[in-house]
């Protein structure tokens, strides 16, 4: 099995098989507070008009331009904010400058996206090695079309606990990826120094930042059911992921 990581999106790149899309600050966090939250599916746009086209009494509009909750937005990109929020059952439309563009990138070859970050790590890792025939490859969504730190070191993380499950053949993103994570042991710190953590201080929302870097926390992971509009539609998996919390690997 070949295990791969794109560090940065573009345009050319595709996929055969099995990709955990990561924008760990924030988008991908976000996106799974939200499910742990109750929401019953997520709605993932391209753009911030794409996402009010939505705009509906059962439909909550989360999303981040510069940082902050959009105008007419209910909710913006912090999991802290999203792991609360009152979406029992509902859908709720997210929009950001990175992540769900990045998911978009994905949808159009691969079989199976799912949506990873350090908070659902193993959960992640593990439905990938289970559903993957053939690779999995890990894509970071970067900033704004450059290398984010943050996300480089959590595709050596989500490379880790691969390896742990199975047998791979890394090409050289993902041993870059997991040479980051080596560097780093405590994740805080690659987080600290990552751009996305600096553009956050600059808007007052670092608190989002050790949120986000919380190791293997949530089962929960957002997979690809399908599209309407010009949205992705992930929902909670329901595939069973084999093993507990308590059998998680300390890294």
């Amino acid at each position: 099995m070949r295990l791969r990581a794109d560090l940065v999106p573009q345009d050319n790149l595709s996929y055969q098989d099995v990709v955990l899309v990561v924008d760990v600050i924030r988008a991908t966090t976000t996106a799974t507070a939200f499910l742990e939250a109750g929401a019953e599916r997520l709605y993932l746009t391209a753009s911030l008009e794409s996402a009010r086209a939505f705009r509906d009494a059962d439909v909550v509009l989360a999303g981040e331009e510069g940082g902050l909750k959009p105008p007419g937005f209910d909710y913006g990109n912090s999991p802290r904010e999203a792991k609360e929020a009152p979406v029992g059952g509902k859908v709720v439309v997210m929009s950001t400058t990175n992540g769900t563009r990045t998911a978009h990138l994905a949808a159009r070859s691969a079989k199976h996206v799912l949506l990873a970050s350090l908070y659902n790590a193993h959960a992640a890792a593990r439905l990938a090695h289970q559903l993957a025939t053939e690779e999995v490859a890990i894509l970071c969504a970067g900033k704004e079309g450059r290398i984010g730190l943050d996300d480089v070191y959590t595709a050596g993380v989500l490379a880790e606990f691969l390896q742990i499950m199975g047998s791979y053949e890394l090409e050289d993103g993902a041993l870059t990826a997991l040479t980051t994570r080596r560097t780093y042991p405590d994740p805080l710190e690659p987080l600290h120094l990552s751009a996305a953590a600096q553009a956050l201080r600059q808007v007052g929302l670092e608190a989002d930042v050790p949120f986000c870097a919380q190791i293997a926390v949530s089962p929960a992971v957002g997979v690809l059911e399908g599209r309407v509009g010009e949205a992705l539609i992930f929902k909670r998996a329901q595939r069973p992921i084999n093993g507990s919390q308590s059998q998680i690997p300390t890294i």
